[in-house]
């Protein structure tokens, strides 16, 4: 029996060699809920990728962000395809876990999703995102200020992002058993001695 080939546009998309460092996901759900800051990448009629960094909200599954209303590259490149990627990140602790220099990790935890990415129309939707928005963002006094007021919803642009691949991975500190001095994993120097051997 031969195996059918995949579509050339999903080979190796979303798909992590690495089993052991998958996160679950509920554990994805919880990180895109309070991850700081994302990065949108977008393709544009030029075939050059282009990326992004923009704070961002996870609801119900799906990803809102936002722009000014300036017909700028990244607006160009979503009216141009609307298939894009996300990623966030978040760096953990940088360890030792052999003798050589070159024997450094570093705990992490990422998200990368592919989807698709439209804008926002009704008013309703984009009040409903700046509302989430700055949930997230402000702190729930707001500085004393007015809140629940949205004077520039028309200067911005809110897109949402509908995910149709969805992968998370996260490397986690070893405990210091597994940690250099008390570990020497994975050494390319056979020859190296501790300094307290003869």
């Amino acid at each position: 029996m031969t195996q059918e080939a995949e579509p050339a546009d999903t080979v190796g998309r979303g798909r992590l060699r690495r089993v052991d460092k998958v996160m679950t996901a509920a554990e994805v759900d919880a990180f895109l809920t309070r991850a700081f800051c994302g990065r949108t990448a977008t393709v544009g009629a030029d075939g050059y990728p282009y990326v992004v960094p923009n704070l961002f909200v996870w609801r119900e599954s799906h990803v809102y962000l936002h722009t000014a209303v300036y017909e700028g590259h990244f607006i160009a490149n979503v009216r141009h395809s609307d298939r894009v990627s996300f990623e966030v990140d978040e760096p953990g602790q940088i360890f030792p876990y052999g003798h050589v220099e070159c024997d450094t990790s570093v705990s992490y935890r990422s998200v990368i999703l592919f989807g698709r990415i439209r804008i926002l129309d009704g008013e309703a939707e984009k009040t409903a995102f700046y509302q989430a928005f700055l949930a997230k963002y402000a702190p729930p006094d707001s500085w004393g200020r007015e809140r629940g007021s949205f004077p520039r919803l028309a200067s911005t642009v809110v897109y949402v992002i509908a995910p149709e691949i969805v992968t998370g991975k996260e490397g986690r500190l070893p405990p210091l058993s597994d940690q250099w001095p008390n570990s020497n994993r994975l050494s390319g120097s056979p020859a190296w001695k501790p300094n307290d051997a003869p």
